[in-house]
């Protein structure tokens, strides 16, 4: 097999989980014997990881060039993987035209038009509902899982919805968590560590606005509760706005980027994530589980991850019974101790590499090996293929022209 990604940006697996997620991906294909090429429109990044460490080829590719078109066909792949919806309207069309056999996959991280839509609710201060998702983002988005043979979800919520809400039928979709291996407990001990713990790259909204609400609603509490601990704050890409909400009397210490999450997750006591709106899952749960470290989130938060088993901490919309929780945790280490154990069942029950890899690269392979029979069935994704492509296929064409005359 010759996979082909392609993406708009480099992998960072040190600053966010979509950066982890897509590493995991790569991984997987890699540990088959798949040949991978990494392509991406971005400029070089200071944080991206070096994947010819992991024999990876990689190669820089322009928007709106036909020059994308000769680089398709020359790697031929079995298997293109565009990362995010925003790559596939970019060189979906184009993988048509050159490479008419090659299996397409669409990772979409998160559902996009799910968290704008979250967003939006929480902006104008009132209640999410299903109806919100009707918007320009959701028709995209859609359109593009439809023109693909196979979209990777990493949520079993937004698997649902797609199916649920919009009709997406079930055989353009696969769940692929977060995948880790099994994890031990050689955890730092309960007396040995301090403070609470925030992490989450500031680019991505939804937490920029959990450390708001930290600041503004929980830490004043908590740190009248408990005046000794602190709150620390990570963060890559932290910009001036989040430097200036740093107050060391006030124990709220904004750190910036961690070379390591792991290693300052496993120092801390308890992480805290009052996330109130966002989608798919979110990797910092994964990270503190992984370090046996317990936390306090929203429902938004956990959303997703538990099915059915006991969260490692404890899963609050309301601030009082947040900020009650947090503390409890903090100060009663039999409470903590349970909740450490709750992260490695969940770790070791619902995210299990092994199962899920296999899962994923069976499935594709059956894909390949049916495909004509497999676009057959999907004419909505012919159609949308046909003519909604063709504007932007138009469009595209008309810009490498006129870039060519400049």
């Amino acid at each position: 097999m010759n996979v082909l990604v392609i993406s708009t940006v480099w992998v960072e697996p040190t600053s966010s989980a979509a950066g982890s997620r897509m590493l995991q991906l790569l991984t997987i294909f890699k540990e088959k014997g798949w040949d991978v090429t990494y392509a991406s429109t971005a400029g070089t990044s200071q944080n991206a990881i070096s994947l010819s460490d992991f024999d990876i080829e990689t190669a820089t590719i322009q928007l709106n060039d036909d020059s994308f078109n000769a680089f398709a066909k020359a790697h031929n792949p079995t298997i293109v993987l565009f990362d995010r919806f925003m790559a596939e309207e970019q060189f979906g069309w184009r993988i048509d035209e050159a490479c008419p056999n090659a299996l397409k996959i669409l990772d979409t991280e998160d559902l996009h038009c799910l968290r704008k839509a979250r967003a939006q609710a929480v902006k104008e201060e009132r209640v999410f509902k299903h109806k919100d998702l009707i918007s320009d983002i959701a028709k995209r988005e859609i359109a593009s899982i439809y023109r693909c043979d196979l979209t990777l979800m990493i949520s079993t919520v937004e698997m649902d919805l797609l199916q649920t809400f919009f009709k997406v039928p079930a055989s353009l979709l696969h769940y692929v968590p977060f995948l880790v291996s099994t994890l031990e407990t050689d955890f730092v001990p309960f007396k040995e560590r301090a403070h609470f713990i925030a992490i989450g790259n500031f680019i991505h909204p939804p937490n920029w606005d959990a450390t708001l609400e930290l600041k503004k609603h929980i830490w004043p509490h908590i740190r009248q509760q408990l005046p000794q601990a602190e709150m620390h704050i990570y963060g890559a890409y932290v910009p001036e706005k989040a430097l200036q909400l740093h107050n060391p009397k006030e124990g709220f210490l904004v750190k910036g980027r961690a070379e390591s999450a792991h290693q300052v997750i496993r120092n801390a006591r308890v992480l805290l994530a009052p996330l109130r709106y966002g989608a798919g899952l979110k990797g910092k749960f994964i990270d503190a589980m992984q370090c046996g470290t317990p936390s306090v989130t929203t429902t938004i938060g956990a959303e997703g991850m538990s099915q059915h088993l006991d969260w490692p901490g404890s899963v609050n919309d309301d601030y009082d019974a947040f900020i009650k929780a947090a503390v409890s945790l903090y100060s009663n280490e039999s409470i903590w101790q349970k909740a450490q154990e709750n992260g490695v069942r969940m770790i070791n029950t619902n995210f299990q590499k092994d199962t899920y890899a296999s899962l994923l690269t069976d499935t594709l392979q059956d894909l390949m090996d049916n495909l004509i029979m497999h676009r057959a069935a999907n004419f909505t994704g012919q159609m949308l293929q046909h003519h909604t492509m063709r504007s932007t296929l138009f469009m595209s064409k008309w810009i490498a022209e006129k870039n060519k005359k400049e």
